[in-house]
Order: C-alpha cells, then structure tokens, then sequence
C-alpha cells in the first residue's frame, strides 16, 4: 500500500502550532468541556439501576467533568431507549441483567445529570448496524437491510464485511440513500423524544476503510458522480498487485466522492436536527490523524483549509466537503500513549491504526502533536476537544494525568473514554488530577 510522505506532512503541518483558544461565535460558543464517555455496551448492566446512574453521575462532577456523553446506539444498531423505529437492546453479552424497560435510562441520565449542573449529550454511531463478534445487530436480525453490509476490496477480492471477522464493526454502506434515511429518523426521532437533550454527538459517520464500499450499487454511484462509466472496475480507481495497491485513474475522484457522501449526510442531520431543537449541540467524534483520514471518507477539516496544496492524495476539489463548520462540538481520539513530541523522537517502530493504514510515529503520533494538527487543519471553525482512550495507559496513571493536562492545554479541553477504565482502575483521583485548571 502507498504510505503518505511523512516527512512532508510534518514539514508542512506543523511549521506554526495550533492554537488552544479560537474565536468563538455567537453561534458556537467555545466552551471549556472536561467531556466523559459512558459506552453502552461496556456499561450496559452498571446502568441498568438509577443508583448507579447517581453515583457515577457525582463522582464525575466532583472530579471536575462537565459534560457526560451517553451511547445510546452501539455498533449492533440496537438502541438504550424506547424507539419505534431501532431495535432496542434489553440484555448484552453473557450477563443475565435485563433491562427494566418500565423506566428510561436517558431520561433518568438527563435529569440527575441536570441537577448536578452537569451538561447530558447522547451518541450514537452511525454507518454500523451489527457486531461481527458476536452476529448480532441490524444486519445480521433484519433480512430486508442485510443489503446494506459493506462490500471490501481485499487483495484476495470482494468481500462482505460481515464475514471479515477480524472486524469487530459490521459497517453498513453510506452511498444507499435507504441507509441514510434511516439512520437520519433515528437521529431525528431520538432529538424529538427528548428536549431537554444538551446536545448530540455522532460517531461513525465514515465508511470502513479504504476498501469500501465496491458494491455494485456504489459503482453505479460513483458513475453518476463522474458522468460517465468505468472503462474498468475497480481498476480505475485501484487495483493490487500482490499486496500493494496502485491507484486508478479515478483514484483521487473517488476520495473526493467519498467525502461528497460524508459532508452531505453531516450538513442535512445538522439541518434537520435543528428543524427539531434549534438549541441542540450538534457535535461529532473523528479519530485525530488527518493526513491519513481520507481512508475513511471523511474531511473534518474547515473549507478554508486545501489539502490538495499539501498531500498528492486529495484533488482541489476535496476542500469543498470539509464539514467543520456544520458542528457545534468537535471531539477527536487522540489515542496515542506519548503525550509530547519529544516522546516519539525516542521511537523509531511503525503503529497500525484502526483503519488498517501503518503509519511511521511522528511528531503527530502523540497527544501534543495530533491536538496540534486538529486545529491546523479546523482553523477555528469549531470547538475541537482533545480525547483520550484510557486503556492505553494501564499501568501508567502519571502518563495517564499527563495526557489528560496536555489535551486541556491544546483544545477547549478533554474528552475521556471511557468511564469503565477509570472505574475499573480506580482513577477518579488521577481524573480529578488530569482535569485541574
């Protein structure tokens, strides 16, 4: 596979530093946010009891977080509230704990969470409807949207994600106009069903890497786009010799097409989201590494930005489908255990990312130099909140603290994920440490 220059990268995104405080707007205020994530699934039994939403809501304000965010549709496509459009999730994994469905945890989590000054967002991912680990979910339950899987271009062929193993996420195909109109009246029923809901933030509004989709449906789309057919398919957009991949004549056409499908989506559920509750923060969740994020179809850049002036990958059309400008709230995984630059010049081994891309560990390859780059590239669209994934850290609560100062340092704040491992650590005092002002 072609790797990105890294050198050029570095030479060109970090010859200024970002900054910590943008400017902020009438419209999007930017808000000093300590943000703490509640998976659903990792928590499901935990906050199946309100005392235990109570307890763990006071423990998180005594220690300094702001806002709680609650994941109220994992990767399976159920949902942790009473829908009548989504399945919703009673039980999870091998425990015997169901869900008393005679109350509403949201609501509940809403209004214990106001009491305590504390701002309730709630997630929801997005393009997925099924968990491969266990063939459970949307897909695998609802013959009528099996359709929507994901087709992979593997070196070894075309292949459905659900048969990919390896991936925990069965993620489902954005180009189907089907697929985004259901996910938009979920997002829209769930605004609607709770008004007094602060905000909501979207996790993965992405494709599933650089292999998808290559269905036959995404084909024809990608045709109507270009205005023509593919003399070849896929070779014009790429083929593999062996295990390497090289790029098609079409290549950079269907990024930036890719990217059309991604923007699209995020400016019509901020529309039509705020149709419901104007007052509703409208966020979104991206992983940090931007050179590198075109693997999944996403620009989370501001259009002010030209990638195409900087990286052989984009076309000078990419920059049209930044979206930063559509959030309110912008949080990103800056999942790496060296926090400053001058850790990594220690390192010269290469890391793999969820997305399957190998990266070389650079200056962007840390907590500093990602937050860093995030605001480079955002340009002051939106509040950007520096994450930290805290099972990198077992082991390493100093590392852990340090992290968490250097994310308030370089962004509006911090968002941790997840409360599981600061309860099963026991760090609400190294939290508390990390979250000083």
């Amino acid at each position: 596979m072609r790797l990105v220059s890294i050198a050029f990268i570095l030479s060109v995104l970090f010859s200024s530093c970002g900054i910590k405080k943008q400017q902020a707007t009438k419209d999007k205020p930017f808000i000093d946010r300590n943000i703490l994530w509640f998976d659903a699934t990792a928590n499901f039994d935990r906050f199946c009891h309100k005392d235990s939403i109570v307890y763990y809501l006071k423990k998180s304000k005594e220690v300094g977080v702001t806002d709680i965010v609650v994941d109220v549709k994992p990767i399976t496509g159920e949902v942790l509230y009473p829908s009548k459009i989504a399945p919703v999730m009673t039980s999870w994994g091998e425990s015997k704990t169901k869900k008393d469905l005679s109350w509403d945890m949201l609501s509940y989590f809403i209004e214990q969470g106001h009491q305590l000054g504390l701002k309730i967002h709630a997630s929801t991912n997005v393009f997925v409807a099924g968990h491969n680990f266990f063939d459970r979910g949307v897909v695998y339950d609802d013959a009528s949207k099996a359709h929507w899987r994901t087709t992979s271009y593997l070196p070894t062929g075309f292949k459905l994600i659900t048969d990919q193993k390896n991936k925990y996420s069965a993620m489902i195909n954005p180009v189907l106009e089907e697929v985004r109109q259901y996910e938009l009246s979920i997002l829209k029923e769930l605004v609607a069903m709770y008004p007094k809901l602060d905000g909501i933030i979207l996790d993965r509004v992405r494709f599933d890497n650089l292999n998808a989709d290559f269905s036959d449906a995404s084909r024809k789309a990608f045709e109507d786009y270009l205005g023509k057919p593919l003399a070849k398919f896929p070779a014009d957009i790429y083929e593999y010799q062996g295990e390497k991949r090289v790029d098609g004549v079409h290549f950079k056409d269907w990024l930036t097409w890719r990217a059309k499908i991604i923007h699209d989506f995020i400016y019509q559920a901020r529309e039509e989201l705020k149709n419901i509750n104007p007052n509703i923060v409208f966020g979104d969740y991206t992983g940090s590494w931007y050179p590198l994020y075109f693997d999944v179809g996403v620009n989370f850049a501001s259009k002010k930005y030209d990638p195409s002036k900087e990286f052989t990958w984009a076309s000078s059309e990419y920059k049209n489908y930044a979206y930063a400008d559509a959030l309110d709230l912008f949080t990103t995984g800056n999942y790496y255990f060296e926090v400053e630059k001058s850790e990594i010049k220690k390192k010269t081994d290469e890391k793999q990312l969820e997305s399957g891309l190998t990266v070389a560990q650079e200056d962007w390859y840390t907590v500093e130099g990602s937050a860093e780059l995030v605001n480079r590239v955002t340009m002051g669209e939106t509040p950007v909140y520096a994450g930290l994934y805290v099972e990198q850290y077992k082991g390493h609560p100093e590392q852990f603290v340090k992290a968490l100062q250097m994310c308030r340092a370089k962004s509006e704040g911090s968002m941790i994920f997840d409360i599981v491992h600061v309860i099963n650590y026991g760090w609400w005092d190294y939290l508390k440490e990390g979250l000083k002002k």
